[in-house]
C-alpha cells in the first residue's frame, strides 16, 4: 500500500470577524462558519474536519506511524466525544507518554510484549496505578480503532494488564471526630463550602459553580460546574441531579445569603472579589481552608477526601447505597440507574441522619485534642 497523503486542503476565508471554511465531502461542497478566532485556530479546526475525510479516501497504509494515526484519525474522532476537561487531560497524557515513546514507530511494528514492557517501566518509575491504568486503556482503545479502520488485523494491546507494582495511593477518609474538628476551625464561607462537600456530597466544581437560582427550598439543582475557571456542564450525565439539603445545611445557606452582597438568581453563591466570576477553587483552598486544616493536622483532607468521607459515613449509617449514589451523582448498577431513582425525600432523610449524628455526637463528647 502507498503511504497516506492529504487529498484535499479545503479553503479558509474571513468575512467580517468570522472565519468560514469550505471543503468537499461525498461529492458535495460543504461550508461551515467557524466564528471569531485566530487564523491558526481556524486552520486547526479545518485540519480536524478534513483529517477523517482524507484518511477515509486514502485508505489504510502499512507505513502509517503511531503519531500520524493519533493526529489524523484517533484524536480528531474522539475529540468529538470528549468534554473539554476530558480532552485536555487525555491529550496531555497521550502526547507526553505514548506519542513521545512510540510516535515514529509504524503501527504494525508494535507488539504485545513491547507494550506490556512499556507499562512495566512506567510502574517501576513510580507512576500511580491510576495513570498506568489509563495508559493501558488508551493503548487498548487506540489499537481497537486501528483494527476497525483496517490498519491492523489484531489488537496487540488487547491482553495488556496494569502491573501490580504500580503505586496505589492510600484512599484516606475522615472519621467522625475529624469532620467535627474541620467544622470547628473554619470560617463561615469555607465552612459552608466544606459542609456542602461532606454532608451533601458535592464536588468542588459543583459547589463553586452555584448561583442563587440553583438553590431551592430543600435541594440544589446541579446544572453546571466550574472547571479551571470556566463554566462547564456537569462531569457526567449522572452528575445532572437534585442534591438533597439537610435542614441544618439549609439554615447555613440562608445565613450565608443574608450577608452576601448579591443574591439575585444569576449571582454566584461564592463569588470572587469582583463578584463577576466564581471563587477559584485553588485560591479558596490555599488561602483560606488549607491553613486552618494544617493547624489541626488535617491538611491532607482535600475535596476528594471530603466527598469520599460522605460516602463512607453514609455506609456506616447503613444508608441504601443507591440513595448515596444518586446524591453523589455516581453510577451504582446500570439496571438500577436506568430503571430506578431514589426519591428526593429519601435522600433528604439520609443527609439529615448524617447531620444529626455529627451534631449529636458533637455535644456528647469533646473534640479530640491536637498535640
Amino acid at each position: 500500500m502507498r503511504r497516506r497523503r492529504r487529498y484535499q486542503q479545503g479553503s479558509l476565508s474571513k468575512v467580517g470577524q468570522s472565519w468560514i471554511t469550505q471543503w468537499w465531502e461525498d461529492g458535495h461542497r460543504r461550508k461551515r462558519t467557524l466564528g471569531r478566532m485566530t487564523k491558526a485556530q481556524a486552520q486547526a479546526e479545518l485540519a480536524t474536519i478534513l483529517a477523517p475525510l482524507n484518511n477515509r479516501e486514502a485508505g489504510p497504509s502499512d507505513t502509517c506511524t503511531f503519531s500520524e494515526f493519533m493526529q489524523q484519525t484517533y484524536l480528531p474522532f474522539y475529540r468529538r466525544k470528549w468534554k473539554d476537561s476530558t480532552a485536555a487531560t487525555n491529550q496531555d497524557r497521550i502526547r507526553y507518554h505514548l506519542v513521545s515513546e512510540f510516535g515514529e514507530r509504524r503501527l504494525g511494528s508494535l507488539t504485545r510484549d513491547e507494550l506490556q514492557s512499556f507499562l512495566d517501566r512506567k510502574a517501576e518509575a513510580g507512576l500511580s496505578f491510576s495513570t498506568v491504568d489509563h495508559l493501558r486503556w488508551d493503548m487498548k482503545q487506540v489499537f481497537n480503532m486501528a483494527v476497525a479502520e483496517g490498519y491492523l488485523t489484531k489488537n496487540p494491546a488487547a491482553l495488556l494488564f496494569t502491573p501490580r507494582e504500580a503505586h496505589r495511593a492510600a484512599k484516606r477518609q475522615l472519621g467522625w471526630d475529624e469532620v467535627r474538628l474541620i467544622f470547628a476551625v473554619l470560617d463561615q464561607r469555607e465552612l459552608l463550602v466544606c459542609t456542602l462537600a461532606i454532608v451533601a456530597g458535592m464536588r468542588p466544581g459543583e459547589i463553586l459553580g452555584l448561583t442563587w437560582g440553583h438553590i431551592k427550598r430543600d435541594h440544589i439543582d446541579i446544572r453546571q460546574r466550574v472547571y479551571r475557571g470556566k463554566v462547564d456542564s456537569p462531569k457526567t450525565a449522572h452528575s445532572v441531579r437534585h442534591v438533597a439539603l439537610s435542614e441544618g445545611l439549609r439554615d447555613m445557606v440562608e445565613k450565608w445569603k443574608s450577608v452576601s452582597l448579591r443574591t439575585d438568581v444569576d449571582a454566584w453563591v461564592f463569588p470572587s472579589e469582583t463578584l463577576k466570576t466564581p471563587l477559584a477553587k485553588e485560591n479558596c483552598w490555599r488561602r483560606h481552608i488549607a491553613p486552618k486544616l494544617k493547624g489541626v493536622r488535617l491538611e491532607w483532607a482535600n475535596f476528594q477526601v471530603m466527598r469520599r468521607t460522605h460516602a463512607s459515613l453514609m455506609r456506616e449509617l447503613n444508608i441504601d447505597p443507591k440513595v448515596v449514589a444518586d446524591q453523589l451523582g455516581h453510577t451504582l448498577d446500570v439496571n438500577l440507574n436506568v430503571y430506578t431513582q431514589s426519591a428526593l425525600a429519601v435522600r433528604k432523610d439520609a443527609v439529615n441522619t448524617l447531620e444529626s449524628v455529627l451534631n449529636g455526637a458533637k455535644w456528647s463528647r469533646p473534640l479530640p485534642t491536637v498535640v
